[in-house]
């Protein structure tokens, strides 16, 4: 696999970041995917204290080695009230680069370079693309319409150009990912790097229950719905008989809150957690109320594997 800009930028092997995935990403994930020669990232919010935030870094750092890379994933906007406190947390302890997520990240741009930070940027058209390449973005996360948990409108091709067409920065397109072949082809638009996260849900060292992970694998492309029940967002999830039941439309009671100006705001952050909380529940426990997060590209999960067959699968 080519040398790519990605590469360059995090002295990786391979052009792959094993994207942050809510409750699914952890150190153990992480410092296989080092070993292997890509990059790896996780959500700020998998971690309930800073003080536990503060330890993955340190365990990251020990565990790090030549030609792997390793990240965490803010989300930057008012929902997320440990923001500004994690993101000093990870400028103290240090780690490669941070991916922001659903918000301003010019905060975040300015604090990360001051410690030598990358900071790469959700994106899903070219205005924000352009907006955050302005305020420093080292590179932007061009998320399609085939990705995981919260996906772009546009098609990998569609995007990918555009922003190659009209950004300075590299594009690291995220979605749609399973296999070699689907690495070679973002790359051919123009990527310099892919963010790859469903694949791994189903690895022995994600920290969730086996029946997340077999669902990923009895579960394909054509079972993935989008839905407003999480965090009010739009999200992807595998459709079970109980997304099923429960609809994938927000309440009328939630529809009408949203449009009231004063309200919006709070009602969303209720959302957001209540929503974060029936995924913990689902991913954590056995439970019948299967709320799993993931993208089409689980029709190539065909077993559940280490960490490092799956990226084997994926560079070779």
């Amino acid at each position: 696999m080519k040398t790519t800009k990605l590469t360059t930028i995090l002295q990786i092997k391979y052009p792959i970041i094993q994207a942050p995935m809510f409750l699914v990403s952890n150190t153990a994930m992480v410092s296989e995917a080092m070993k292997s020669g890509i990059a790896g990232c996780i959500p700020a919010l998998n971690y309930r204290t800073l003080e536990a935030l503060r330890e993955a870094a340190k365990e990251l750092k020990a565990a790090k080695v030549e030609g792997g890379s390793f990240g965490f994933n803010l989300i930057v906007n008012k929902s997320n009230i440990k923001y500004k406190d994690q993101l000093q947390v990870l400028c103290e302890e240090g780690c490669d680069f941070i991916i922001t997520s659903l918000g301003s990240p010019e905060e975040t741009i300015n604090q990360a370079h001051k410690v030598g930070i990358k900071v790469f940027c959700d994106v899903v058209d070219l205005k924000f693309a352009q907006k955050v390449e302005t305020l420093g973005a080292d590179a932007v996360i061009a998320v399609n319409n085939e990705a995981g948990g919260h996906r772009g409108n546009l098609s990998p091709e569609i995007l990918i150009k555009e922003l190659v067409a009209n950004c300075n920065i590299p594009i690291i397109s995220a979605g749609g990912v399973g296999c070699k072949a689907d690495i070679d082809k973002m790359l051919s638009y123009g990527a310099e790097g892919v963010s790859v996260g469903s694949p791994f849900i189903a690895s022995v060292e994600a920290n969730i229950t086996d029946e997340y992970k077999q669902a990923c694998i009895d579960y394909g492309a054509e079972d993935i719905v989008m839905t407003e029940r999480i965090s009010g967002t739009p999200c992807t999830v595998i459709n079970t008989p109980y997304v099923q039941k429960i609809g994938t439309k927000q309440t009328w009671i939630e529809s009408v809150l949203n449009k009231n100006k004063k309200l919006k705001k709070w009602v969303k952050m209720i959302r957001f957690s209540i929503g974060m909380n029936a995924t913990k529940n689902a991913a954590t426990k056995a439970t019948y109320k299967t709320v799993w997060v993931a993208g089409p590209s689980i029709e190539h999960t065909k077993a559940i594997l280490p960490t490092k067959e799956i990226i084997a699968r994926l560079v070779n």
